[in-house]
């Protein structure tokens, strides 16, 4: 029997990719350099199922395409603010995600940032590396303490309760969440946390404001100018979330001024491109999409895209599935 055609986009761990290349007929991108759109369209055309990453940026333009093959769209991370899920659903392909598996990991590079941009870690490497650190001084590299303060999370899903519990019960922060929608109560009652009714509410009592919420038009510039001006001036913003939610020449521009205390991004818009204002501001720490980066996390999220090709190509009803 003729096995499934599947296209990888990326380099995947190299255990996964063995997987694959047992049970389907994959093409992996063993250059790892990103698909131009036009690869992408000719990957709709050619394969069964198409595994794009978060780095594939598969919009309308894309799916501009007549009668494609591909019928899954088996994509390597949660959120999927990348794919244009309503082109995907005009044209039959289904779409999943990886829910659940990254979640531990990139709550823990949450609580990384929290740490480097309040003890100002960032500024402290660049300072030794640089041979212009002269010895410990008591009124040298003040920073702000972590523990006993207000952790404001925007979006309480699994990553952001997974924040609030390192956050509560490791460090004794007070936890402030708020959901648009419903949230899980019981989760938020383990961390002794309230709910706010209001984003802003959140925004002029969180010492520490970190985002959680999807990505994707709707939550576009969510935090922008005015809604910095709503945080305290001794706040710190993090995002591990997307780039997208957060306006970056507003926050490069409130940074300078002082609007904020700092801020700590492992997300941006255009990624790899970063803002070059942002890359100026000393209390900003800014790291490379590194939430999910463990060994541990990355195969099971291939494991998890695994087994949804595994159940749609089986006939069944797929695990994961957001279109």
């Amino acid at each position: 029997m003729t096995k499934p055609r599947v296209i990888v986009t990326r380099r995947w761990p190299q255990s996964v990719e063995r997987i694959l290349t047992q049970e389907f007929d994959a093409l992996l991108n063993r250059s790892d350099a990103p698909l131009a759109a036009s690869d992408l369209q000719a990957a709709l055309r050619d394969a069964d199922a198409l595994l794009p990453t978060v780095s594939d940026k598969m919009d309308a333009g894309v799916f501009a395409i007549a009668k494609p093959r591909a019928r899954l769209l088996a994509n390597y991370g949660v959120g999927c603010s990348h794919i244009d899920l309503d082109a995907a659903r005009r044209l039959g392909i289904a779409v999943t995600n990886t829910p659940g598996v990254l979640s531990e990991c990139t709550a823990d590079l949450t609580m990384t940032l929290i740490l480097m941009v309040a003890r100002r870690a960032g500024e402290g490497e660049r300072k030794l590396r640089a041979g212009t650190w002269y010895g410990w001084g008591p009124s040298d590299m003040l920073g702000s303490r972590v523990s006993g303060k207000t952790l404001g999370i925007v979006g309480f899903g699994r990553i952001g309760r997974a924040v609030a519990e390192r956050a509560h019960f490791g460090f004794g922060m007070r936890i402030l969440a708020y959901n648009p929608r419903s949230l899980d109560e019981q989760a938020l009652a383990r961390c002794q946390g309230e709910r706010m009714d209001s984003l802003d509410a959140l925004l002029g009592q969180a010492d520490f404001v970190s985002l959680h919420c999807p990505g994707g038009d709707a939550n576009r510039n969510l935090i922008n100018r005015a809604r910095l001006e709503a945080m305290k001036p001794d706040a710190f913003l993090i995002n591990t979330a997307r780039g997208e939610i957060v306006d970056e020449a507003a926050l490069a521009q409130a940074l300078a001024e002082g609007v904020i205390k700092g801020a700590g991004l492992d997300v941006f818009v255009r990624e790899p491109q970063v803002t070059e204002a942002l890359l100026a501001c000393e209390n900003a720490v800014l790291l490379p999409h590194m939430g999910s980066a463990s060994v541990e996390t990355r195969e099971a999220m291939g494991l998890r895209v695994v087994k949804n090709l595994r159940a749609f190509f089986a006939g069944e009803a797929l695990p994961d599935r957001v279109a």
